[in-house]
């Protein structure tokens, strides 16, 4: 169930979450790796890199060359769809979930802090 923010609210919540991931010790991810790393552990269900590219409305090409990236750091893994030998699954791993994890904290964090 979507939750509705105010802007001011939103924009610091995604700043605040941002600037984290910049200070962290650890490789930057871009917008692209960033957005399809998002929707792969947000996003309930399989995800392929056609249905990815369709869902964020960009090339198969980004979605390949941000899944080379994650893949590189052990936020993500590519599997065969066994349904579709045309298809690749894209699967969550254990680093990614504690990415993930510390991704929501610092957006619950800073929401937190604005309620108070």
């Amino acid at each position: 169930m979507p939750v509705t923010l105010p802007a001011d609210l939103a924009a610091a919540i995604l700043r605040e979450v941002i600037v984290g991931l910049v200070r962290r010790d650890g490789p930057a991810l871009s917008s692209h790796q960033l957005g399809v790393f998002l929707t792969c552990y947000s996003v309930d269900g399989e995800h392929t890199v056609r249905g990815l590219a369709q869902r964020l409305d960009v090339s198969k090409s980004v979605i390949t060359r941000s899944l080379d990236k994650l893949a590189g750091l052990g936020l993500a893994e590519r599997a065969p769809d066994l349904r579709d030998r045309r298809s690749v699954l894209v699967a969550r791993t254990a680093t990614g979930e504690a990415l993930m994890r510390e991704i929501t904290g610092a957006a619950v964090q800073s929401a937190a802090g604005w309620q108070e």
